[in-house]
């Protein structure tokens, strides 16, 4: 072999870890993006919870004056996993995030306040919320109706 083809040799594997290297970085990129993207909504999440009352949080019912008082909470709340179910629907979420992100919501939904604000709330929200009402369980979804 000569030492030009020994230089050839060379720079050709060189050059295949480079690209290999670039490859690998692109992915590390796409990967943190991804993360970022998804911890923006985990933020979203904690200061909307942070609106709604504790009550709601632990699973207790609420009196009408309290409700009222947290129905854009609980509306924010809904909206919030609207979107999140609309991106899960359309590949934009990890299969494993979209995982632990839906058993939040059927657990939020089993709680007796957010059970009493989505009835509070679903007579006015035809037409939107699509993809959050594919989540109700059937005893909620009756009072939502679902497009399409």
């Amino acid at each position: 072999m000569t030492t030009f083809e020994l230089i050839q040799s060379i720079a050709s594997i060189a050059t295949a870890i480079g690209v290999a290297l670039a490859a690998w970085q692109l992915m590390i990129s796409r990967l943190q993006s991804q993360s970022e993207f998804e911890d923006s909504f985990a933020t979203q999440y904690r200061t909307i919870s942070s609106d709604l009352p504790l009550e709601a949080l632990v699973g207790r019912e609420l009196d009408g004056p309290t409700l009222e008082a947290s129905l854009r909470a609980f509306y924010n709340y809904f909206d919030l996993s609207n979107e999140q179910a609309f991106l899960a629907a359309n590949n934009r979420l990890r299969q494993e995030t979209w995982a632990n992100w839906r058993e939040g919501i059927e657990q939020h939904l089993a709680r007796p306040a957010f059970r009493q604000a989505w009835q509070r709330l679903a007579p006015d929200l035809d037409g939107s919320f699509d993809d959050f009402k594919r989540l109700l369980p059937p005893d909620l979804r009756g009072k939502a109706r679902i497009a399409g």
